[in-house]
């Protein structure tokens, strides 16, 4: 054989020992995914491909024309199974025809025609062709359900000023601002109008998830570490600082979501505007809004211990991560407590504290509730209860505080739990304002063993009916549920249905035969084996495999010892604390969730090597029979094994409960397969934690993303107006308020620990082009 002979030749052989490759992967894995009852589609695929990777190497026709056939079988395989959905043709057409071209090249340039044709290459561009169809079919990344959104958006005009007092913007948690003055017609001429930098460096287990207030001229804002900074509303300009010096202890996690207000007295008194804050070494500082002095007459020098009859934690262990209720001469607040390391852990209770003394006015204390004030001395408040680590909403006329709730401690036993944990576990409380005594409650997991804590911030809203305006609480939670109740009485306004869901739990444990399933949803659909994901075939095919190795009978599967259980929602959930935003002047919800599965295994204590110990996400529950095994549910190549989108947004007309749109939210951007960034803006949806902004000029503003963008959307379309890149994650929720005659929106730019989003220090304003 001549050397120019084998240089011919050696091309030929390289692509049949990768096709060869190729095939033989497929088989073994599908022999795998067969013998766990799974698709034989790709055990029969990897014999073909390997057969087709033989003939093709010995210069055989039938190498192109077999490998054809594999492509045509699996266009029709791929239809059947994921119908047009872009995502899931990506997973099992693109790769196969990417591979399938390389018939086309050195095809003969004369001889018969079907000597000169390339049926491989032919049935590559067409799987090309179908699946880049399938990106730009009508409802591809949006579906529009409902023509009801189009009614035009109140217009008219904005004042010169206007405060953001709350973390919602109001007490009532609906993120609502009615501001006109940027609309969907300008939208998009949105430019940054002043940047402001803490120059304070990000710890490893820091996430900015700051809301800054806006009172008079003054934006009012947190950093994790606590720090407290006062900022020129129109300029950017910081005015003052107060660092609380929490100390350089090793906390597992730092947060602060901002901080609140409370007018106690009249200009020019010092101290007549009161911003509170929280600290993650668990103090509550009042500061003189003018000039960031703690205020002598607030408790000790200006501070509350909030571990007063806590007992003992550790460092950051309890702390309140979330702004305070203040309203109506009222501090109300819970805490954050690292909660699945221990049975024993620090007590949830919710306590209210004077603005002006810091005394406390009262404490709910689940296990004692016959007691209104702190435990006598040598007592504690009632060691490990369900916490309360979110926002709280408040209705001043009927003087109730909304509460939501955790799962006692740890979160995936409950075999030591106790009445008063699984009656006001996972729940919203209503407490009145003054007592703290609970009014009514709504549970929305019974006896949770899948950390599905109600994160979010309850949100009040008038709905309107043929017999009037009904007081209503709309709560969202980790499973994507929206349980809309009497905020009166806490009796459900949407239908909730107790459903039979999946048994059989743990030695010590116990399971509710049934859960409640609201009428109102944005949970995803059921996983099946066809809805695992991969950017190729093999990754997908592993998915697969993973997928048939755990257990999955629903949602509310328990978890066991012999196999991991695949929980969806995930542990993060379909929507967290980011909570939800109310155009109010409709009745329209705007919802951001996510599509994000985990799996998570028990393990018997006396199997607990130093090796699951140390592992990541292992949460190690002493003081029950088990550790536990938790994981996000990815492939080989680090990406969900579930099919995208990962991140939704969406618009809800709560008059008819009709979806009026939904699309993606988010790019791949800023993440890929390894958890490199891909670089490139395909619209896929992705994993978001951070809320939304809704204005009575009908556009909505959120950031949240892995993506490093914050975003502009037209209420009645979900069309995106506008984007901006962010220099860090904008894991935050963002505001907007009048100053000078110029609306501004803002968000906190510093990154997430969790999503692992690019660290920063940066509060960023947006405003029209000023005039």
């Amino acid at each position: 054989m001549t050397t120019g002979g084998f240089m011919r030749r050696l091309p030929r052989a390289l692509f049949s020992a990768l096709l060869g490759l190729v095939g033989g992967a497929l088989l073994v894995g599908g022999i795998s995914l067969l013998s766990l009852g799974g698709s034989p589609y790709y055990a029969v695929v990897g014999l073909l491909v390997l057969a087709s990777a033989v003939m093709h190497g010995r210069g055989s026709p039938w190498g192109d024309r077999l490998y054809a056939v594999v492509l045509a079988a699996t266009l029709l395989w791929a239809l059947a199974e994921a119908g047009l959905a872009p995502w899931a043709l990506v997973a099992r057409l693109l790769a196969p025809a990417g591979l399938g071209l390389a018939f086309l090249v050195g095809r003969k340039a004369e001889g018969p025609l079907i000597a000169r044709i390339s049926l491989a290459g032919a049935a590559s561009l067409v799987g090309i062709g179908v699946t880049g169809l399938s990106f730009v079919l009508p409802g591809a990344f949006s579906t529009r359900v409902s023509a009801a959104a189009e009614a035009a958006a109140a217009v008219g005009s904005s004042p010169t000023d206007t405060d953001w007092l709350h973390y919602a913007n109001d007490t009532r948690g609906t993120r609502f601002a009615p501001l006109t003055q940027i609309t969907p017609a300008n939208a998009g001429r949105l430019e940054v109008a002043w940047i402001h930098r803490s120059g304070i460096a990000p710890a490893p287990a820091a996430s900015a998830q700051a809301t800054p207030l806006k009172v008079g001229d003054t934006l009012y804002t947190c950093a994790p570490n606590s720090v407290v900074m006062a900022i020129d509303a129109r300029t950017g300009k910081e005015r003052w600082r107060f660092d609380p010096r929490v100390g350089a202890a090793n906390y597992a996690i730092m947060a602060c979501r901002g901080v609140s207000y409370a007018r106690v007295g009249a200009e020019p008194d010092a101290c007549a505007g009161r911003i509170l804050a929280t600290t993650i070494d668990a103090r509550l500082f009042a500061l003189d809004a003018k000039t960031g002095r703690p205020c002598s007459d607030f408790g000790a020098n200006g501070q509350v211990s909030l571990l007063d009859g806590i007992g003992p934690v550790s460092a950051g262990a309890q702390y309140t991560s979330s702004p305070p209720a203040s309203v109506k001469g009222h501090v109300v607040l819970g805490g954050m407590v690292v909660d699945n390391q221990s049975a024993n852990v620090a007590s949830g209770v919710i306590r209210a504290f004077d603005p002006v003394t810091g005394a406390l006015q009262w404490a709910w204390d689940m296990g004692a509730p016959e007691r209104v004030g702190a435990p006598p001395p040598g007592q504690t408040y009632t060691r490990s209860t369900p916490n309360s680590w979110s926002s709280f909403a408040v209705d001043e006329a009927l003087n109730l505080v909304y509460v939501p709730t955790g799962n006692p401690s740890p979160d995936f036993f409950g075999g030591l739990r106790r009445p008063f944990d699984d009656r006001y576990g996972s729940s919203i409380v209503a407490l009145d304002l003054d007592t703290g005594r609970p009014r009514w409650s709504f549970q929305t997991v019974h006896h949770d063993l899948w950390d599905y804590d109600v994160p979010a911030q309850p949100l009040l809203v008038d709905l309107r009916t043929a017999a009037g305006p009904v007081p209503a609480v709309v709560q969202a939670t980790k499973q994507g549920q929206l349980y809309v109740l009497d905020r009166r009485t806490g009796r459900p306004i949407v239908r909730v249905t107790e459903r039979p869901v999946p048994q059989g739990v743990v030695g010590g444990d116990r399971l509710s035969p049934t859960q409640p399933f609201s009428a109102l949803s944005v949970t995803g659909a059921r996983l099946t084996e066809a809805s695992m994901w991969g950017a190729t075939p093999i990754d997908q095919m592993m998915c697969r495999i993973k997928f048939r190795q755990s257990r999955y009978d629903g949602m509310y599967t328990p978890a066991g010892t012999d196999r991991p259980t695949i929980v969806s929602p995930g542990l993060s959930g379909a929507i967290n604390w980011g909570s939800l935003s109310l155009d109010g002047d409709r009745n329209i919800l705007v919802v951001n969730s996510m599509n994000f599965p985990w799996r998570l295994r028990l393990v018997p204590r006396a199997a607990v090597t130093r090796e699951i110990a140390n592992a990541r996400w292992t949460p190690l529950m002493t003081g029950t029979p088990y550790a536990a095994q938790q994981e996000p549910f990815l492939g080989p190549l680090q990406t969900p094994c579930v099919a995208p989108p990962w991140g939704y947004l969406q618009a809800i007309d709560l008059r008819t409960n009709e979806v009026l749109w939904k699309r993606t939210l988010g790019t791949a951007r800023d993440s890929g397969p390894l958890r490199q960034p891909s670089m490139l803006p395909l619209p896929i949806g992705v994993p978001n934690q951070g809320g939304a902004v809704t204005t009575r000029g009908g556009v909505i503003f959120i950031g949240a993303t892995l993506d490093r963008y914050i975003r502009a959307f037209d209420l009645r379309s979900g069309r995106e107006l506008w984007k901006a890149r962010l220099p860090a994650g904008g894991q935050a929720t963002p505001m907007t308020y009048m100053s000078g005659g110029r609306q501004y929106v803002v968000i906190t730019a510093g990154g997430h620990s969790f999503l692992e989003t690019r660290k920063g220090d940066y509060t960023i304003a947006y405003a029209l082009p000023a005039r």
